[in-house]
């Protein structure tokens, strides 16, 4: 089949019914299961399948007694089948935009450096400003938010950009860069000293990022530059909640991002220690797909998270 006559088939064959059966087909990983998601008799989910595959010459998905499992043709339909929905959705919520003001969903994306200040505080701008837009918010890295994005899941991904942008179609946008500070219990015997440095800390238990991360590059990095070794009696743990407690209930110290250890010494649960690392973790910021029209409400969570990380830059 040229390319000429797929296309054809392609245009005058699927309807929106029929991307919405791959899609939950794919995502069941059951012809049966997906039948009763669309509200279809079993036979004719089958049927529907089967003339979509007839028509375009090409297998979709391969099937067992475990179930079924797209084909390398059926991932590819059902990657566009996503993204073709997922503007569908996104031309409804504009239309409903027009008619009752902005309102809609956004599914937001959201990674450690997001989540303690600069995200809590655009949701509730947004919910204060515009309480009809609905939000969903996953936590996770990269490696799970931006597939997500790519096909159309997710609409936003909020959070310290990655070193090197490996996926094409996506657009980043810097908000501000965060320091490193040094952190531990409150009333901590070395949180009272007026002035310390790296050679007062080597010897002390410490909570380290894993290696191989960025913080614990910029950690060793920090220790090397004045002639030590990186502390040997520590933890390697990058559990946030794991961290707060141990820190909170010992005497260890920790390295943490400027905004995370904030958000714990507003609750008076830790302190900075009187010591600068001078390092940063790179900037944070939030990636969109390129070439891609955001929703009203998507593009009004964008303006507040804008406007939020500019008032946390002015009040450092």
């Amino acid at each position: 089949m040229t390319p000429d006559t797929l296309e054809r088939h392609l245009v005058s064959r699927l309807k929106i019914k029929h991307l919405r059966l791959l899609v939950t087909v794919a995502e069941q990983k059951n012809i049966f299961k997906a039948s009763q998601i669309m509200n279809m008799a079993q036979p004719a989910a089958t049927k529907t399948i089967r003339d979509m595959e007839n028509a375009l010459d090409i297998i979709l998905f391969d099937r067992s007694s475990r179930g079924v499992t797209p084909t390398p043709y059926g991932t590819v339909l059902i990657k566009h089948a996503k993204l073709i929905l997922s503007q569908i959705k996104h031309v409804s919520e504009e239309l409903i935009s027009i008619q009752d003001g902005i309102s809609g969903k956004v599914n937001i994306g959201t990674l450690l450096a997001a989540s303690p200040t600069l995200l809590p505080k655009s949701l509730a701008t947004l919910k204060r400003e515009r309480a009809n837009i609905s939000v969903s918010v996953i936590e996770g890295t990269n490696d799970m938010l931006l597939p997500g994005l790519l096909m159309g899941d997710i609409d936003v991904v909020v959070g310290r950009l990655p070193e090197v942008q490996e996926n094409e179609g996506l657009s980043s946008e810097v908000l501000y860069y965060e320091p490193i500070a040094l952190v531990a219990r409150k009333g901590h015997p070395l949180a009272s000293k007026q002035k310390l440095s790296l050679k007062d800390l080597v010897n002390e238990q410490w909570i380290l990022p894993s290696s191989g991360t960025t913080l614990r590059r910029e950690i060793d990095n920090a220790f090397h530059k004045a002639g030590l070794n990186v502390p040997h009696d520590s933890i390697e743990c990058v559990s946030i909640l794991t961290n707060r407690t141990l820190l909170m209930e010992t005497d260890m110290i920790a390295a943490m991002p400027y905004q995370v250890i904030r958000s714990y010494e507003d609750m008076g649960l830790l302190e900075q220690l009187p010591l600068k690392i001078k390092a940063e973790l790179g900037p944070v910021g939030f990636t969109v797909r390129a070439n891609s029209e955001l929703t009203p409400a998507a593009n009004y969570f964008l303006s507040i998270l804008k406007q939020t990380a500019l008032e946390m830059e002015k009040s450092k």
